[in-house]
């Protein structure tokens, strides 16, 4: 699997992930890392581009989710845009399509 590789960019929304690689147990401390420094105010939305994502697992499942709780806390929003087939199956099987506000494209936000 290809390592995790975030780049991060600013819009007048508010910052955007893009996420490529595996987000697995062994690199989804990476993405928690970016996450969690940064600086979110209310009214803007983290948009997490999930286009290059080749694989996630439940621990990176868990570390969307606590970018989530950071978004709200901060009192945020968060976007999940281009998410690959197989991740969007997932989501929807434990119901989390339900709590993220999700997007086809990454030029959508």
């Amino acid at each position: 699997m290809s390592l995790l590789k975030i780049t991060r960019r600013d819009a007048a929304t508010g910052p955007v992930l893009h996420v490529a690689g595996a987000l697995d147990y062994d690199q989804a401390h990476a993405l928690r890392q970016q996450t969690a420094h940064l600086a979110l105010k209310p009214g803007q939305c983290l948009v997490i581009d999930l286009s290059d994502l080749e694989f996630c697992d439940s621990t990176g499942i868990t570390v969307l989710l606590a970018a989530r709780q950071q978004a709200l806390a901060a009192g945020a929003d968060i976007a999940l845009v281009a998410v690959p087939h197989n991740t969007m199956r997932i989501l929807t099987v434990v119901g989390l399509d339900q709590v993220f506000t999700i997007r086809p494209h990454a030029d959508s936000n």
